[in-house]
């Protein structure tokens, strides 16, 4: 490959990364077409992107972007998959994935700008994704409001409609 075909390239991989800097490396070499192509549809359908790319070409395009922790990583066939909202949902997914085809093979991620290894990523894809701890924060924030709503529709009603029929009855001597 010229000089000037290998520049293309890495240029053209920096554009379809954009300014993601969280992704996994996974090994789908050993997949079928028809196994491929359900696997590429299926990460589409969830806004991810999978990129099969040459390791030394991709290491010199990521490194351009400031990615380095992948540098280790990328040795044999390997396959970048980026995306998603958080690498959480993408872990998760691709998890999801490697267990139920065992031709793919996760080799690790990068999160923060730390290099992630397997068993990393197999951990971060049984955490909590970020529509999951939003879902925690506000449920946290509203449970006073809620234990106050439930007294004063509980017992705590009942003794309300007391107080007001006092009232009324206060009103009444007058």
């Amino acid at each position: 490959m010229s000089k000037r075909v290998k520049e293309m390239v890495i240029e053209d991989l920096r554009a379809r990364i954009g300014d993601h800097s969280e992704m996994l490396v996974i090994d789908s070499s050993r997949l079928d077409a028809v196994g491929d192509n359900r696997f590429r549809l299926a990460l589409q359908e969830k806004k991810m992107r999978l990129l099969t790319v040459k390791n030394s070409l991709a290491k010199r395009a990521l490194n351009q972007a400031g990615i380095s922790a992948l540098d280790p990583i990328l040795q044999g066939p390997s396959s970048l998959v980026w995306g998603s909202e958080d690498i959480v949902t993408l872990s998760k997914e691709i998890a999801k994935w490697a267990k139920e085809i065992e031709q793919i093979e996760i080799k690790g991620g990068t999160a923060e700008g730390k290099s992630l290894s397997a068993d990393d990523v197999h951990v971060l894809s049984k955490s909590p994704g970020r529509v999951e701890l939003i879902g925690r924060i506000v449920m946290l924030a509203l449970s006073p409001g809620a234990q106050l709503a439930g007294a004063l529709l509980g017992p705590g009603g009942k003794l309300s409609g007391q107080v007001e029929a006092i009232a009324d009855r206060d009103k009444g001597e007058e």
